[in-house]
């Protein structure tokens, strides 16, 4: 049953501290800074706490947001534990929500001393039990996961399929869970026929206007599948030399990867840009966006380009699904599955007009079901609900 929202929280000003414990800025700390800075334009006051020699900090400064340094990485956790509940306590914080295995862990333990002064969110993107760890870490941070799980009042989750899992696999009542889908800031998202924003990039990296340009963007690691990418389009690119992939991220398998398109005799047609900050700048330039991921939560790349009105071709995997529907916002294959990608590539590369109708298709989903905006509302819903 949803629950109603009392008109006397209608104006409340709450106070709310976020926690994340990654250092690199993916999604999900794209996200965070999203939420907090949608939380502060809402009338709020939110506090951060986060590695002070990430990328995320000095993004939160500059949108005067007051961060609270904490080192995750620290051996004295219990340290740690502390700073965090002596903030929680000094700024009478209403909601704690935390996001990651050690952010989740601390703060649990921190606003469990103060309930029922404060509340405890935990924003799951990726569950514990899938995160890219040694058996042995993950066994620890599974334990510690189910053991302070019933200290949380609410879970807020990015897909159906992670909320599913909650309650079959962590026995999470359902009431407890609630999802809410990331979103994309459609005011800077917008596509553009511009001949300048179009061939910036290209000139950038001399591609010629007739390329046809392939873009894929993501870290370099095992989850996101750009060796299947690679394999799949030697036989396109061995056939028509008038295409170019465009890889844009950096990551433990960088190397790899380039060493592969050598193998395979394509690497005059790829190109590796490297981490970008600016990805609008890319998928400007793409004629096509490829998703070949193998895990995926609840992707911010896929929603980019759709926001932008690219055809995009991407796995039929969990968060996914969510995002695209087949043959209408987008071409959904089966991961690993090389044949079907290269099927789908020259399915959008012969037919401009499917291109264009998926493209717009993928902009008016993202309008409706997609935006930060909504994402932000939904959150504060949820926040006050608790109260």
């Amino acid at each position: 049953m949803k629950k109603e929202m009392p008109k006397s929280f209608d104006k409340k000003r709450l106070k709310v501290l976020l926690v994340i414990d990654g250092i690199i800025f993916g999604g999900g700390a794209r996200v965070f800074l999203q939420l907090a800075k949608g939380l502060v334009n809402r009338g709020h006051k939110v506090f951060a706490a986060c590695v002070p020699d990430g990328e995320l900090a000095p993004l939160l400064k500059k949108a005067g947001i007051e961060n609270l340094p904490v080192n995750f990485r620290s051996k004295n956790i219990l340290q740690v534990v502390y700073k965090i509940y002596k903030h929680l306590r000094t700024q009478s914080i209403d909601i704690v929500n935390s996001q990651g295995g050690r952010a989740d862990f601390c703060s649990r333990i921190a606003a469990r001393i103060l309930k029922p002064k404060v509340r405890i969110v935990s924003t799951i993107a990726m569950p514990v039990e899938g995160y890219d760890v040694g058996a042995l870490i993950k066994g620890i941070y599974c334990f510690f996961d189910r053991l302070l799980e019933r200290y949380v009042d609410q879970f807020i989750v990015v897909s159906e399929v992670l909320r599913t899992r909650l309650i079959i696999t962590h026995k999470i009542p359902s009431e407890k869970i609630i999802k809410i889908y990331n979103g994309i800031e459609l005011n800077e998202y917008q596509p553009s026929d511009s001949d300048e924003s179009i061939t910036k990039i290209r000139k950038e990296y001399n591609i010629e206007e007739d390329i046809f340009l392939i873009g894929a963007v993501g870290r370099m690691v095992w989850q996101k599948g750009f060796e299947y990418l690679i394999r799949g389009a030697k036989e396109i690119l061995n056939n028509r030399p008038k295409i170019k992939i465009l890889m844009v991220g950096d990551g433990p398998l960088k190397d790899k990867l380039q060493r592969l398109t050598i193998d395979l005799e394509i690497n005059n047609q790829f190109i590796f840009a490297g981490f970008r900050k600016n990805i609008k700048e890319i998928l400007f330039s793409v004629d096509l966006v490829v998703v070949p991921s193998l895990l995926e939560g609840f992707p911010i790349i896929t929603l980019e380009a759709m926001a932008m009105a690219k055809p995009i071709i991407a796995t039929r995997i969990d968060g996914i699904k969510e995002q695209i529907s087949d043959s209408l916002t987008g071409i959904l294959m089966p991961p690993k599955d090389q044949s079907a990608l290269t099927k789908a590539i020259m399915a959008v590369i012969n037919n401009k007009e499917l291109a264009k109708t998926m493209g717009l298709a993928a902009r008016a989903k993202v309008e409706q079901d997609f935006s930060v905006e909504k994402m932000v509302a939904n959150t504060e819903r949820a926040y006050l609900s608790l109260l």
